[in-house]
């Protein structure tokens, strides 16, 4: 398959570029584009034939969910069967931007979208490339991350280029992501709502707006909870190398990736750190890579996939990887780690 890559500058955008990839949407073909989260690969979320192109370009499981981005509030009300008014008010303050809302779907939403579930997931992106291509497309647009499945989010167009040259019909290259990591996923289909995966709109945020928010049990990892969404149960994020997160006090924490990296080294086996800004210094051998200040999570969050996908062109074996305190943002980008890690958590 040829794929078209198309340079657009997010400042200053030549609406005349994106005719060519919102005639490939409106086709039924598929093309990957720029959100402020991560980067999507997307389809017309009406055309089962269409969605079913990101499944196979992206080597994803068909019982995985997808999210149907629109570009204007009219876009949602022939998907859902209604909005509530919690629904309402959390679009109103929070859309264009980061937060997926769940409803329960129409007939016009194929099956292929939902994974089987009798619900929709929903977001208005703030990245104006993907409005305007959306809005020029004229048809909702299913979009995961851009990305083969498994693999760390793409923030960047050359991460879409590497994982996707040849499986899709059009890529667009425009800057990197700003939020970093995929959006907050929030479950309103009960009279509680349910996070059902956490992102750059976090649970304060959230209940500043709403009042009562919770986190499904699944994702907190409650003993025999089964995840409401059939996606959560699946390794996202991994880089090539294994990762282990080290889990407890500052000091604790170095000590035993030091003890951690002498043994794996004592096996032949090459070693990557990841580790902040603050503690950069409390290392003095391997490959080392910091994910930015602890006291400035939004930069955290935007470098994670970035320097994940760093650590492949390094050839380590392993990744020991400093955890987070899981509040506000934090909880976003510790989830996203501990996927990374297949769940592989050491505390200390």
């Amino acid at each position: 398959m040829k794929t078209y890559i198309i340079e657009i500058d997010e400042e200053n955008i030549e609406e005349k570029k994106l005719e060519k990839p919102a005639a490939i949407l409106s086709a039924g073909g598929t093309v990957a584009f720029p959100t402020e989260t991560v980067y999507g690969l997307g389809a017309n979320a009406l055309e089962p034939k269409a969605v079913k192109k990101i499944f196979e370009a992206k080597g994803r499981p068909s019982d995985n969910p997808l999210i149907v981005h629109v570009a204007k509030m009219q876009g949602v009300e022939k998907l859902v069967k209604e909005i509530p008014p919690k629904a309402l008010m959390a679009m109103e303050k929070f859309w264009p931007g980061p937060l997926t809302i769940v409803l329960e779907k129409t007939d016009l939403v194929p099956k292929e979208i939902t994974g089987g579930l009798n619900t929709v997931a929903i977001r208005m992106p703030s990245h104006p490339i993907a409005l305007k291509l959306i809005e020029k497309a004229q048809v909702p647009v299913a979009a995961p991350s851009a990305n083969i499945s498994g693999k760390p989010s793409p923030t960047k167009a050359d991460h879409v280029v590497q994982d996707l040259s040849g499986r899709v019909d059009a890529i667009i290259q425009g800057n990197s992501c700003d939020v970093g990591v995929e959006s907050t996923v929030l479950d309103m289909t009960g009279d509680i709502p349910i996070i059902l995966r956490p992102g750059g709109i976090t649970k304060e945020m959230l209940e500043a707006v709403l009042g009562k928010v919770e986190v499904d049990a699944a994702l907190e990892g409650a003993e025999g909870a089964v995840p409401k969404s059939p996606g959560m149960k699946y390794t996202h994020y991994a880089p090539k190398a294994e990762v282990y997160i080290v889990k407890g006090k500052e000091e604790d924490t170095i000590e035993e990736i030091k003890r951690l990296q002498k043994q794996y080294k004592a096996q032949g086996k090459k070693v990557g750190i990841l580790c902040f800004d603050e503690t950069y210094s409390k290392y003095d051998e391997g490959t080392l890579k910091t994910i930015g200040s602890r006291e400035n999570l939004k930069v955290v969050a935007a470098n994670l996939f970035k320097i994940l996908r760093e650590f492949d062109d390094t050839e380590v074996e392993i990744i020991l990887a400093e955890a987070i305190e899981e509040i506000d943002l934090g909880q976003a980008i510790m989830n996203r780690l501990v996927k990374a890690a297949g769940y592989r958590v050491i505390h200390v």
